[in-house]
């Protein structure tokens, strides 16, 4: 049984049960000072708080996906998976089957069903794989959504922009398919000629586990923002029939994943020109999930990270930024002031825009993000290069 599967968690959840039931049926039988007694009551007791402390651990693991397999929990930082055959690389650089390969770990079986049933010229298709960066060393799995356009024959030349998108820490990449329903969003969207056939790649921003980097190169440590901004678009187009141009490319995401959105199309415009931030933060945090200073101690590598200082101290980048939040998130005064500077700043700069989008009330939670993803994919989708038709199926 897979790690991550749910047959290990009710497997775990019988043996507590049966655990427990023993324990109330053979106590009395054991309640004699003889050493098997003893014994048998010691073996009963740690049965019983095993199983539950394993149910507590596997579900905490499955919702924040820290481990995503046995190899990943007993080998951390062990070598990639070797690629035999992968339809991805077709037609692709021979090297693109070292960064890109098909992998059924961190939950492709939970999204088998997440799109209509039909043929992918169809209904499109969601792929698991695994991405390893040559710059960064870094890998990861992630979930890669391809519209039904990019199988039909018509379009068999054609190259699709892309969004690359990025949840909250600590949740994995499957919380972008399962709670914010990306993959189902843009595929309604694109249906109903709302947005255009694009690819998205969905990740987690937390590449090096269980510490948070934001996305940001850790001094001493994991180079995710080097990961981020030049491995994976590298991976992505030597697999898939992914634009070349940076023009066609765009980043998004929630909460942790729009920080980093913000970040890379603000220190990166080359990688991701277009950005759109769902309930993001305008700093780095210094914490215990960052395990202490990213930066350690680096006052301008502190500074070039945070977006406020940028705005003020640096020229403007050629990007164009959306932020969405509510009237009603902790954080609204803080986005308030990084619009007002914004807009100021890109008032003397035309290759510099922001746009923002507030509901008048909701938390820092899925419902809330749901209801504001349609209107943060269109946005994007209005950026992003001209793909192929955008004329809605019928």
């Amino acid at each position: 049984m897979e790690l991550t599967s749910r047959s290990l968690v009710y497997s775990l959840v019988a043996t507590a049960v049966a655990g427990l039931a023993a324990t109330l049926w053979l106590w009395p039988r054991l309640a004699r000072q003889r050493p098997l007694a003893v014994l048998g009551r010691l073996g009963l007791l740690t049965v019983v708080q095993a199983s539950v402390l394993g149910v507590l651990a596997l579900a905490v693991n499955n919702t924040y996906s820290f481990y995503t397999s046995w190899n990943d929990l007993l080998h951390p930082g062990g070598a990639a998976l070797a690629l035999t055959s992968s339809e991805h690389a077709r037609g692709a650089a021979p090297d693109s089957q070292k960064l890109v390969e098909p992998t059924s770990e961190g939950g492709l079986e939970t999204v088998k069903d997440v799109l209509p049933a039909g043929r992918p010229e169809e209904v499109g298709r969601v792929d698991s794989v695994k991405v390893t960066g040559t710059e960064s060393g870094l890998s990861d799995q992630v979930f890669v959504y391809l519209p039904p356009e990019y199988f039909v024959p018509k379009y068999a030349r054609e190259r699709f922009p892309v969004m690359l998108a990025i949840g909250g820490y600590p949740g994995p990449s499957l919380h972008l398919v399962e709670g914010l329903r990306v993959p189902q969003t843009v595929s309604e969207l694109e249906q109903a000629g709302r947005m255009s056939p694009t690819i998205v790649v969905m990740a987690r921003p937390t590449v090096a586990p269980p510490r948070n980097t934001e996305c940001v190169d850790v001094a001493g440590g994991p180079r995710s923002e080097t990961w981020f901004t030049k491995d994976v678009p590298t991976a992505i187009r030597s697999a898939y029939r992914a634009s070349h141009s940076p023009a066609s490319w765009g980043v998004f995401g929630y909460s942790t994943g729009g920080s980093c959105a913000l970040r890379m199309a603000m220190r990166s415009p080359d990688a991701f020109p277009n950005a759109a931030a769902l309930h993001a933060d305008y700093q780095v945090p210094n914490d215990r999930w960052t395990d202490g200073d990213l930066f350690r101690g680096d006052a301008q590598a502190a500074s070039q990270s945070d977006l406020n200082w940028r705005l003020k101290n640096l020229p403007a980048p050629h990007a164009s930024l959306l932020v969405v939040s509510t009237r009603t998130e902790d954080n609204y005064q803080a986005t308030q002031q990084f619009l007002a500077t914004a807009q100021q700043v890109a008032a003397n700069n035309p290759d510099f825009t922001v746009d923002s989008l507030f509901l008048d009330d909701g938390g820092h939670s899925f419902e809330t993000w749901r209801r504001e993803l349609p209107a943060a994919l269109e946005w994007m989708s209005d950026r992003l290069a001209p793909p192929p038709d955008r004329e809605p199926r019928q």
